[in-house]
């Protein structure tokens, strides 16, 4: 039995919604893009908007309950990650970075770190700001996960 892969994108702050809406298009793949409260999208069956709520992490929380191993996650929000990656899911960041069991660790330690250091009242700047060369990066990387998706999909069978 063939599971079709869902991407699931934690659409608040999503620079590559638009990239992702076309590249699922292309392999007939059915989107949730997940928000606070309802945003636009497409009008496309494919594409369903999913308002979670306006608690403090719900549109995290309904992601992260549904996604699996045959998914595709895009979030920028790396506590997300870590629980999509521990239930199997493939997660890029809109920059094309992928979160992975081996990298999500240090990851994490690393955004802790810089939240405890910008409570304690240091400086530690920002992230980079989104670039051509990230949404290159993030379009390489989505359709490089669809395909390896895909393709452990028809060994398996």
């Amino acid at each position: 039995m063939t599971i079709t892969p869902r991407i699931y994108i934690d659409a608040d702050a999503c620079p590559v919604k638009d990239e992702v809406y076309r590249v699922a298009a292309r392999h007939n793949l059915p989107v949730s893009v997940v928000a606070g409260k309802f945003i636009r999208v497409p009008q496309d069956p494919l594409i369903e908007r999913i308002a979670a709520g306006s608690g403090m992490d719900a549109a995290d929380d309904w992601i992260a309950e549904r996604a699996g191993k045959h998914d595709i996650v895009i979030t920028a929000d790396i506590p997300l990650a870590s629980r999509c990656v521990k239930a199997g899911a493939t997660v890029i960041a809109p920059t094309g970075k992928p979160f992975t069991e081996e990298s999500i660790g240090m990851t994490l330690a690393v955004r802790n770190l810089m939240t405890d250091l910008r409570s304690s009242g240091e400086v530690t700047g920002g992230p980079s700001a989104f670039s051509p060369r990230h949404r290159s990066a993030f379009l390489s990387a989505l359709d490089q996960a669809i395909r390896r998706i895909l393709r452990a999909q028809t060994s398996d069978v």
